[in-house]
Order: C-alpha cells, then sequence, then structure tokens
C-alpha cells in the first residue's frame, strides 16, 4: 500500500490503468451511441493511454537538472504522451485531464490526498476549458464528481481520498442518461466517462493492492444502437476530423474560431509550451477541406486523420467508394499537360464557380477531389463543392497554393485508400512541398526584403518576397538554396513562357553543385509572368 504518488507508482497506474482499458475495450466500444454504431471510444482510450505508456518507458527515468518533482515528471510525460497520441473526443479531453492533474500534482513534494483532490480539481478545470460547448452527461461531468468528491473528502489518506473519487466517478456514470437524453434513449452511460472510471479504478488498485470489480451500470432499454441520437454534438456533420499542430497560441485563437463556426464537439488542446507548442485538435465537421485548411492557417497541421460516421455501418468487404476524379484549375499549357497526364480533369485559371461545377460533373464520378492552386480559387471551389452535393457528388478541396504543390498532391493518389484518406494524403503531401515564385518587379514597391525598382528580379517564397535580385538566373539559384536550407529532397522546377532558354538547366546544374543529393525535375510550365516556379519536398 502507499501513502503518495511516487513517479514509479505513477507509472504502474498507466500500465494498470491501460490494461484496465484492454480488458474494458470492447464494452466501453459499445457504449457510443451515434446515428450509426461509432463503437470506437474503448479504442480511442486505449490509443491514448498507449501513447502516455511509451512516453513513459522511453523518458521517465531522466529528471531534468531543474524544474518538476520525479513524480511531476512522471505524470508530465504521461500527460504528453497521451496528448500527443490522443484519439477521438473523450482521448483528448483524457489527455487534458492528464494535464491538469500534472501541472498541480508537478510541483508538490509529495502527492497525499488532498494533493490528489487538487489535482483532480485542476485537471476538471483543463477539461471544461479545452472544449469549446461543453456538454453535461459525458466525461466532464465524471471527472467533476470526482474532483468534487476528493475534496469533500478532505483528508491526506491518499488511499482514502482515492476510493472516494473513484465511487462518486461511478456514482456520475450511473446519472448521465438522466443528463443527456440521447444516452436515455439509447440505454447506455457515457461511453467516455466509463473509461475515466476504468483509470480511477486502476488508481485504487494501484494504491491499495486491491482490485475494485466495478462493472458498468446495466443498459436500461435495448434500443438498437443504429437508430439513437448521437451522445455529443448533433447529427448534422458526417466527419470527424483530428491532427496534431504546431502553432502559436494566438493562432490557436483564431482557429478555435474558425473551426466553432464549421461544425461541433470541437475540442483543442495544448501541451503549454511557449511561444509555439503543439496542440491536439479534433472536431464534427461536414467540409473536411475547410478544416485541414484551418490548420494550415494556423500553422503545422499533421497526423490528420478522418472518420467518416457512415462509414462504421458499413461491412468491409463491401465497396468503400464509387468512381473518383481530381480536378485542377491551371494557367499555362505545359502545367495542364503535366495534370492531364496524372489523370486530372483540367480547368484553365480564374474559372468560375459554374465552370469548376461543370467540371466536377463532367468527371462522372461521385467523389471528386478539387486543387484550386491559388488562394482566390479557393473560395470559388468551396462554393462549387457545396453546391455539388445537390447533384449527390461528395466534393473535397485540397487547399494548393501553386501548381508544385497540386503535382505533389497527386503523385500520393491511390484510388484504394478510401476516399477521405486519400483526401488526407494528397493534403499532407501538398502542406509538405513549400513553394516559390521568381517574376520581374512592375513597379517600385517596399517589401519585405526591401525596396524594389521596376526589372527587379523578385523571389517569393509562398507569397512574401524573400529576396531582390537583378540576375534572374543567379536569383532563381539564390532562392533555391535558400529553401533547400531548411531541408529537402526533391525539386521541381517549371519555367515559365517567358523564361530565357537554358534556365532550369542552369538551376539544375547548380543544385547539382551545391546539392549532390537532392533529386531535380524540371518541366516546362508555360505559366505566364513566373519565369520559373520552384517545390521542395
Amino acid at each position: 500500500m502507499l501513502d503518495t504518488l511516487d513517479a514509479a507508482a505513477v507509472r504502474r497506474w498507466c500500465a494498470s490503468g491501460l490494461a484496465a482499458l484492454k480488458r474494458h475495450q470492447g464494452e466501453i466500444d459499445q457504449l457510443n451511441v451515434y446515428p450509426v454504431p461509432d463503437g470506437d471510444t474503448g479504442t480511442n482510450l486505449v490509443l491514448t493511454l498507449t501513447s502516455a505508456q511509451q512516453a513513459l518507458a522511453m523518458d521517465l527515468d531522466t529528471l531534468p537538472d531543474s524544474g518538476p518533482t520525479a513524480h511531476g515528471h512522471a505524470l508530465r510525460l504521461m500527460a504528453q504522451g497521451a496528448l500527443l497520441g490522443a484519439r477521438g473526443n473523450s482521448g483528448v479531453i483524457l489527455s487534458q485531464i492528464l494535464r491538469g492533474f500534472a501541472d498541480q500534482a508537478a510541483g508538490v513534494p509529495a502527492v497525499r490526498g488532498r494533493e490528489l483532490a487538487a489535482a483532480l480539481r485542476s485537471g476538471t478545470a483543463a477539461a471544461y476549458t479545452a472544449v469549446s460547448r461543453p456538454v453535461e452527461g459525458t466525461l466532464l461531468t465524471v471527472v467533476a464528481a470526482a474532483a468534487t468528491a476528493a475534496e469533500g473528502a478532505d483528508s491526506d489518506d491518499l488511499r482514502t481520498v482515492a476510493g472516494v473519487a473513484a465511487r462518486a466517478a461511478a456514482e456520475a456514470l450511473a446519472r448521465t442518461p438522466e443528463q443527456l437524453p440521447a444516452l436515455a434513449r439509447a440505454g447506455v452511460v457515457d461511453a467516455g466517462g466509463r473509461g475515466l472510471c476504468v483509470l480511477l479504478d486502476a488508481l485504487v488498485e494501484v494504491l491499495t493492492g486491491e482490485r475494485t470489480a466495478r462493472p458498468a451500470p446495466p443498459p436500461r432499454s435495448a434500443r438498437p444502437a443504429a437508430t439513437v441520437a448521437r451522445e455529443t454534438g448533433s447529427d448534422e456533420y458526417a466527419y470527424e476530423v483530428q491532427f496534431l499542430l504546431d502553432a502559436r497560441a494566438e493562432a490557436v485563437a483564431g482557429l478555435r474560431r474558425a473551426l466553432d463556426a464549421l461544425g461541433d464537439s470541437l475540442v483543442v488542446v495544448g501541451d503549454g509550451r511557449e511561444p509555439e507548442g503543439t496542440w491536439n485538435v479534433h472536431v464534427h465537421v461536414n467540409d473536411v477541406g475547410a478544416a485541414v485548411e484551418a490548420g494550415v492557417a494556423a500553422g503545422r497541421p499533421y497526423r490528420i486523420s478522418v472518420t467518416r460516421f457512415a462509414d462504421q455501418s458499413e461491412s468491409p468487404s463491401g465497396p468503400v467508394v464509387a468512381g473518383r476524379a481530381a480536378v485542377v484549375v491551371a494557367t499555362g499549357g505545359g502545367i495542364a499537360d503535366l495534370f492531364a497526364a496524372e489523370g486530372a480533369t483540367v480547368v484553365p485559371g480564374n474559372p468560375s464557380m459554374g465552370e469548376l461545377l461543370d467540371a466536377v460533373r463532367s468527371t462522372g464520378a461521385a467523389r471528386v477531389v478539387v486543387l484550386p492552386n491559388d488562394a482566390n480559387t479557393e473560395a470559388v471551389a468551396s462554393a462549387a463543392a457545396r453546391e455539388a452535393h445537390s447533384y449527390g457528388i461528395k466534393v473535397s478541396v485540397v487547399p494548393t497554393r501553386s501548381p508544385v504543390q497540386a503535382l505533389a498532391a497527386l503523385a500520393v493518389r491511390d484510388g484504394d485508400r478510401r476516399f477521405e484518406d486519400d483526401v488526407i494524403a494528397m493534403a499532407e503531401a501538398a502542406g509538405a512541398c513549400r513553394y516559390a515564385e521568381v517574376c520581374h518587379a512592375s513597379r517600385e514597391a517596399l517589401t519585405v526584403a526591401g525596396p524594389c525598382r521596376p526589372g527587379d528580379v523578385l523571389a517569393l517564397v509562398e507569397g512574401e518576397v524573400h529576396l531582390i535580385g537583378t540576375d534572374l538566373t543567379d536569383t532563381c539559384a539564390a532562392v533555391v538554396d535558400r529553401m533547400l536550407g531548411g531541408g529537402g529532397e526533391m525539386v521541381t522546377l517549371l519555367a515559365g513562357v517567358d523564361a530565357p532558354a537554358g534556365l532550369t538547366d542552369a538551376v539544375r546544374a547548380h543544385v547539382a553543385r551545391r546539392w549532390p543529393f537532392v533529386e531535380v525535375h524540371a518541366y516546362p510550365g508555360g505559366q505566364p509572368f513566373y519565369p520559373l516556379l520552384v517545390g521542395i519536398e
């Protein structure tokens, strides 16, 4: 039996909690109540805590020279691992509970009863703060009840307080159908709350050495799962989107507003690092592309995953999607030929919404991805995507800003993947491709790189002037050097209609001298205004 929660106990709690979640995984999965059975909360919690355990196993014995106590360091590793591996709504909220718990407990010399109560309260506050529209009758309610009961115990005895918190959580779980009508109609308790109860019981077991056999409250009815309402959020949204994001806190505030306007079940949680941290983002939406684009606007999204709720009821052996196609906006004959060779339908630059919609419908496919290749066309593409729904066509817009990004996206297309997974793979490939444009200044201006005069050569990296030169070839080589300085394995060069002969050959030769292990591909793009477009992957 333990009187304090030390680092070794934290490690045993994580391992015991993970083992318990695995034992109850199927039971918790079956508690999900969506318009069709989602059945993944137990799985998501297992994956979340698996990541936490991996973080502990990798670094538990490496205590920083200054900062938290040994138990605090272990708790923070557990919370950080859970954040980076969090899956689903409940997994993200659990990671924030662990983070709040760790923040409170890390600085105290020892975690006894009152310290445990304070840590549970801190975890509760962090969880409520993370959810844009908190709903009672969920995991939030269960953790709040545990914290309130722990505070009410008013004891330094760690085992007593942990036991009181676990019992209160179980009682709160049993009441969740009274708070959330969707649960009452389904005859189930909250799945995420059940997972938390399993974890608290595991903590009691670690502290006392005794396993608590506390089954979930029995179902109150036998309503078919496919007819019940969703557990949290409305049934208006068809997709769950989740990703990790490296971004500044001020950018994340704008992301929250953007995603809140797109859907529901929004949870955005961070690791607390300043000025730039890692955030786990979860939301239910209809427009997957817009959600991913919001992440791109805020920072660097990665580990992007999309789940279509309706797919959860489809037979694994049946077809996932109908025919699919890609529509790409292109300016320049050479670029259009490259896209056509990739099997895409090409639309000339600056199209109207009607022209894009006609192109989408002309493919005859039920699933279409659109690559707009500039910011202005992106809005038009989104409007066309919305209109296409009325024709029974699902359209996703990958927010490409340059033809080189579209080439990178098309290169990873895989017709054997689910359409939504393919869109995400394309978006990730496009986002990983940095792009530059080289052109001549048409007038005097003050840029970020300094003043320019008519005729100067400007090198823009992702829309912002980085270099100003007088020689076209030298400036093109210099911007490639600057971009490769940040890493890269492949360079794509698209020569414009006004590019002088030998420009891409000169840049290719320069890369071969300076960056001998980098692969270079050059094509005649035929685009106006820009003698050279550059992509770095």
